[in-house]
């Protein structure tokens, strides 16, 4: 009995520790809102993602490392279309990015 207890303290305390870190993905049902591009807040919203079939694996890590922070998005990145958000908001896998700025920034 002691052994399953100090097993299930373990697993709690590991569930806290990640839960209370800034590395992890955003799930389907959750957002994380980005404030700081001068044409207003982004949401990422990882439901709606879920509903057109992606996995968390599709993004992370390679196109977003698990760090919070840790990506920062450019200008220059919508017009290149292959990184970020972009590798796939290219008007080919998911609606185009650039002339749909309402879509995602909101003021």
């Amino acid at each position: 009995m002691k052994n399953l207890t100090f097993v299930l303290s373990i697993l709690a305390a590991a569930m806290f520790v990640l839960a209370s870190t800034s590395v992890m993905a955003v799930p389907p049902g959750k957002t994380v809102v980005f404030q700081d591009g001068k044409m207003g807040k982004v949401t990422f919203d990882g439901k709606v993602h879920a509903d057109h079939g992606k996995k968390c694996s599709d993004c992370h890590p390679k196109l977003f490392p698990m760090k919070k922070g840790a990506t920062k998005i450019t200008f220059a990145q919508h017009t290149a279309g292959k990184e970020t958000c972009f590798a796939c908001h290219n008007g080919k896998v998911a609606f185009k990015a650039m002339g749909n700025c309402a879509k995602c920034h909101k003021k």
